[in-house]
């Protein structure tokens, strides 16, 4: 019976070759037929399937010994450590201990280092503030530790590293220079000048040296509007990259209810720089309009009621309202004429100026200067306090010109300019085209975001 099967198969085989041979593309266009409509028949069926997501769901978990994987190296790579970077500040009540966990440090050697070793030890003997850097490998262990603060020197850095070495862990202290780069910003005026610098992430003594620069044009009490606006160009002392503090600012454009003002920095070799504007026209006066750098005026120039004795009296100079021992500088240059202690001025100083004028500093906490020093404009020469006939700590100012009261208020505005070199005209050209670029560029940031 098989064998009949077998010769009934191989007839039905040669049968089909031959028809194959005859007639090849009806035969391959069934075929093909015959596929399609196999594949239109699979494609409606499919949809009959179960949805998965309404499949039942079965979550399992086991634990793997990871050990396997590692002595296994199935990609054939090195085995070596990972290396991780955390960053923190470090804090007024800060331990070894609380630190090096903020951080994510598990080492307690590492611990034991940092309270015992006498450089590593400066890291948390300093201010607060200071920010550290360390490396760990994948067992939290201290690898590297580096952290930056300023030294005694205004224009150099600390820099301590902690290393972990084969002989255990390793301090050095060593010294960098700051290195000076420009920052940009711009603001606008919403309520008052440091609330416009602060939404503008403007630090704060960049804003004093922005008041002080127009102080002789604008009122920074009074003069405001909302709307106003500003660019400045100041610069930024960094160690390795990190900003350590501000220093001064280069240039700065202030519209004041719709007049621009200007000043760019500009220090010829051997003298004092002071700030001019774009043209060449001096923004330095002969005398500066406050003896602090930035402080509210408590009592005006004029009649008032005074506190002590009652009544209206005449008051011949300004207050200015400050918390004891802010500093006060001298408006002008000149010689002090007396300093010490006089009736109900308290610690006063006296300083003549040029053509027989004089100012007058009272109520103060501290003298730092004596009788017969030569004093420059901006020079330290005293803090504030409340001594002598004081109702709370400021600074009484005055102003005499050949022994008459003036207005002190009003004598920077009407202070003559201090004229540029006209040899170091070149050089100032040049610097206030660079200066020029970089404030528009300040400006256009801040027209972007606004937008």
């Amino acid at each position: 019976m098989i064998r009949s099967l077998l010769q009934s198969l191989t007839q039905v085989a040669d049968a089909t070759r031959q028809s194959l041979a005859r007639h090849p593309r009806r035969i391959m266009g069934g075929i093909g037929a015959l596929l399609l409509g196999t594949g239109v028949t699979a494609f409606g069926i499919a949809p009959l399937a179960p949805d998965a997501a309404n499949l039942p769901v079965r979550q399992i978990v086991e634990s793997l010994d990871a050990s396997a994987f590692a002595s296994a190296n199935l990609l054939g790579a090195p085995a070596t450590d990972f290396v991780l970077f955390r960053s923190e500040v470090t804090r007024r009540d800060d331990t070894a201990q609380s630190l090096l966990q903020r951080l994510g440090v598990v080492d307690s050697e590492a611990q034991g280092f940092l309270r015992t070793d006498p450089t590593a030890r400066q890291l948390l003997q300093g201010r607060a503030g200071r920010l550290v850097s360390v490396e760990t490998n994948d067992r939290q262990e201290l690898q590297r530790l580096t952290s930056r603060w300023l030294a005694s020197d205004d224009r150099k850095f600390s820099r301590l590293v902690i290393e972990n070495s084969p002989q255990g862990f390793k301090s050095r202290l060593e010294t960098g220079e700051l290195t000076a780069s420009a920052r940009l910003a711009s603001g606008v005026i919403r309520s008052s000048l440091f609330a416009a610098t602060d939404a503008a992430n403007i630090p704060d003594p960049v804003a004093v040296q922005l008041a002080e620069m127009f102080s002789s044009d604008i009122d920074f009490r009074r003069d405001l509007r909302q709307g106003d606006r500003f660019s400045v160009v100041f610069e930024s002392l960094e160690a390795d990259g990190e900003s350590m503090r501000t220093g001064r600012v280069l240039s700065a454009e202030f519209v004041n209810n719709g007049r621009k003002h200007e000043g760019v920095w500009f220090e010829e070799p051997g003298q004092r720089g002071a700030y001019y504007g774009f043209n060449g026209e001096s923004s330095r006066k002969f005398y500066l309009s406050s003896p602090l750098e930035f402080s509210r005026v408590s009592s005006g120039y004029g009649m008032r009621f005074h506190p002590i004795t009652g009544g209206r009296k005449a008051h011949m100079g300004v207050d200015y309202a400050a918390p004891t021992g802010t500093p006060v500088r001298t408006i002008g240059d000149g010689v002090v004429e007396f300093a010490g202690v006089q009736r109900g001025y308290g610690n006063v100083i006296y300083i003549r100026h040029r053509s027989n004028q004089t100012t007058v500093f009272a109520h103060l906490s501290r003298i730092g200067v004596r009788q017969g020093q030569k004093v420059s404009q901006g020079d330290w020469i005293g803090a504030v306090g409340s001594t002598g006939a004081s109702t709370g700590p400021h600074l009484h100012f005055e102003f005499r010109d050949n022994g008459i009261h003036q207005d002190p208020l009003a004598i920077a505005r009407q202070s003559e300019s201090i004229p540029i070199n006209p040899a170091a005209r070149p050089r100032f050209d040049a610097l206030a085209q660079l200066q020029r670029v970089q404030l528009n560029a300040a400006a256009s940031v801040q027209q972007a975001s606004a937008e």
